[in-house]
């Protein structure tokens, strides 16, 4: 079963900042065969670091853009378009809580979202919570995506830092795959490089999806490597 390792930086590091992390993240990374890792910068930094990661040739290696327009290219200001990004990454992380928290964004704009990543030929990763996990989910019963990965992220062990039990973890990842057998599940919220193997060892899941432990490149890659043994 392919395993993924997410790191999603949110609003953080500038573009020299994020060289510096993939050259310190290069020499500490191993590629295992069936793990895959993504990173997710903020939108300036992903011309740069798509050609750079290039350069250093990590393999198992990936960009995701942290979130796209609703809307094809047009007369939307401010938006970016899924297809706009397309060479610089092969995923896309949409309806994170922070955009639902912050930005009001409802299940359906989420889906629209999907709609377009999936148009664009990029991977969705898809987030979902509780206690909404269930509408959320089935606005995406008819997207049509073989590669779509749901990422249950609980708004609670994100805002305090404080990782979800492992009982109400698997209680989520089960309520998921009922509704999405076929969708590869992971679990993000406080996870670190001693919790993973807490986590990535729950039947379901497919991977973890890391918040501030991946802005430190030592402390991303020792959760690689955990998951990789784990």
């Amino acid at each position: 079963m392919k395993r993924f390792v997410i790191g999603n930086w949110k609003c953080h590091k500038s573009l020299a900042d994020a060289r510096s992390w993939f050259d310190e993240f290069a020499e500490l990374y191993r590629p295992v065969a069936n793990v895959s890792v993504i990173l997710a910068p903020t939108f300036i930094c992903l011309e740069g670091l798509s050609a750079h990661v290039g350069k250093l040739g990590l393999e198992g290696v990936s960009l995701a853009a942290q979130d796209v327009s609703p809307f094809p290219k047009g007369a939307y200001t401010g938006t970016v378009a899924a297809d706009m990004v397309k060479g610089l990454v092969d995923y896309v992380i949409v309806g994170h809580s922070d955009r639902r928290r912050y930005f009001h964004e409802t299940s359906q704009e989420v889906a629209n979202k999907v709609n377009e990543v999936v148009d664009a030929g990029l991977v969705p990763i898809v987030c979902v919570d509780r206690p909404y996990a269930m509408s959320q989910l089935t606005a995406l019963a008819d997207i049509d995506c073989e590669k779509m990965i749901i990422a249950y992220g609980p708004v609670d062990a994100l805002s305090t830092r404080i990782p979800q039990p492992v009982k109400e973890v698997v209680e989520a990842v089960e309520l998921i795959s009922r509704v999405h057998p076929s969708r590869p599940v992971i679990y993000g919220g406080s996870i670190s490089p001693e919790n993973v193997r807490r986590y990535a060892s729950i039947s379901g899941i497919s991977g973890l999806f890391v918040g501030a432990a991946s802005l430190d490149a030592k402390s991303f890659a020792a959760i690689c490597r955990e998951m990789a043994a784990s």
